[in-house]
């Protein structure tokens, strides 16, 4: 067991997103990046990984999607390395987040609406409208996680899947690398991308 339910319920107790819906999972993943960007510079790198770490632990399921990224490989991994991966796969989650989301330019969220999705899933439709750009699609699939739901991927600009991305990347990894050299890269990406944005 990667993450007891106990430990998930914990962590959505710590943020005030509204997971009981598909859509209000999405809003109030939303409102917490818009109010990162807009504080983006007082709160500087560490404060934005601070601030958006439970929030994205509550609105992602990190361990389902650390076991995508790595397809059939996860059945090869002993518990040992599947905590290994997912505290790595989580820690790059927040940093890239943080990173990504770095200041505020006007910009704003639309929930455009949900549809039925693969497998008791759902899409949440959204874009993100910039002043002076065209808008940006995101899409969501969600999954019901309890009484709840969460993030299992993110669809950009409409159709590229980041998980599709991250499955590809890292089983070339693993093929060239073994597990071990897997984790290793992630930890050693994690370091690079605080050592460059911090300060």
């Amino acid at each position: 067991q990667v993450q007891s339910p106990a430990a998930a319920e914990s962590e959505a107790e710590q943020t005030a997103i509204d997971a009981s819906t598909p859509a209000s999972l999405i809003d109030g993943l939303h409102a917490a990046l818009l109010g990162v960007m807009r504080d983006a510079e007082s709160l500087g790198y560490p404060g934005r990984r601070d601030a958006l770490e439970p929030v994205l632990a509550a609105a992602f399921d990190l361990p389902a999607m650390a076991e995508i990224s790595v397809g059939r490989s996860w059945t090869k991994m002993d518990d040992a390395q599947k905590t290994a991966l997912v505290e790595a796969f989580s820690s790059i989650t927040y940093s890239t987040y943080a990173d990504r989301f770095d200041g505020f330019s006007g910009e704003r969220f639309e929930t455009l609406g949900d549809q039925p999705g693969p497998q008791g899933r759902t899409w949440v439709k959204t874009q993100i409208v910039r002043s002076n750009d065209e808008p940006v699609a995101i899409n969501y699939l969600v999954t019901p996680a309890g009484q709840s739901w969460k993030i299992v991927d993110v669809y950009l600009k409409g159709g590229i899947s980041e998980m599709a991305t991250r499955r590809a990347e890292y089983t070339s990894v693993i093929k060239r690398q073994g597990l071990e050299g897997l984790i290793e890269a992630l930890n050693d990406r994690l370091e690079k991308l605080d050592k460059r944005t911090a300060g």
